[in-house]
């Protein structure tokens, strides 16, 4: 009985044959269309605009900032941790699953 209310509910959750169909449409239409931006970025022919440039530079620029506020934050948190805390920072950091930048050997740009 178990296996029947389960085959059941596959079937259906299954799609049917013509949802199916539209499906693969679908994808097909859209598959066709990630080949010619492709293709037109391979040829060079969809170059990127100086707008388009500098809004990633701007945007670029709020992470680094985000980044560097946020870096700081954890750190402050990590030091007003610290003054209460026997150990060293590397172990407070080690016992808490913290893993810092430098850690990592990840740098800030500049």
């Amino acid at each position: 009985m178990h296996t029947t209310q389960t085959e059941l509910t596959a079937l259906k959750s299954s799609l049917t044959a013509q949802e199916a169909e539209e499906e693969v449409k679908k994808l097909d239409k859209e598959c066709a269309e990630m080949e010619l931006r492709l293709e037109q970025l391979k040829s060079g022919s969809n170059k990127v605009s100086p707008a388009e440039v500098e809004e990633m530079k701007r945007e670029n620029g709020e992470a680094l900032k985000q980044w560097r506020k946020r870096k700081r934050m954890a750190n402050d948190i990590v030091e007003a941790i610290m003054e209460g805390f026997p150990k060293s920072k590397k172990e407070l950091c080690e016992e808490v699953g913290i893993e810092t930048d430098e850690d990592l050997n990840v740098k800030l740009p500049s």
